[in-house]
């Protein structure tokens, strides 16, 4: 890659790693632990944070994708970028609106038992742990 572009792309890879990792692996499932916060609360600041956390990585996203398209990307680079940024869609396409339904249920005033966990957050957390790995790889192949 040219060295503005792989310069730019290695900052913006392990910035977005790092705020999936701060977010989803430590924020998130630390919330529903703290004493005195219920569950219709974590369910609407997950909600909020989250969106944010969506909508910063989709921004990530499109500048590592023009970063892909300018510079000379190796097979590694654009498979794990192409990689991370088809997880980032699948998820905020398929797998969020699922979760969105389970949450806004829980906010409406049902009860987790009414609107038991989807598979949807399964999901989520699976394709959070393949971003991760892809991210991992990408920020390695741009050293």
């Amino acid at each position: 890659m040219s060295s503005t572009s792989g310069q730019v792309a290695l900052a913006v890879t392990w910035l977005w790693l790092g705020m999936v990792l701060a977010i989803s692996f430590l924020e998130a499932p630390l919330k529903f632990r703290a004493p005195g916060l219920d569950l219709r609360t974590g369910l609407a600041i997950g909600r909020l944070v989250f969106r944010a956390l969506n909508a910063v990585e989709a921004l990530v996203a499109a500048v590592l994708v023009v970063c892909l398209v300018v510079g000379d990307s190796s097979g590694t680079v654009l498979a794990a970028g192409l990689a991370a940024v088809g997880v980032l869609v699948v998820q905020l396409a398929a797998v969020r609106p699922a979760l969105g339904r389970r949450s806004e249920r829980v906010l409406a005033g049902e009860t987790a038992e009414d609107a038991p966990r989807s598979h949807a957050h399964l999901w989520y957390v699976g394709l959070e742990v393949v971003k991760v790995a892809v991210l991992v790889v990408l920020g390695v192949a741009l050293f």
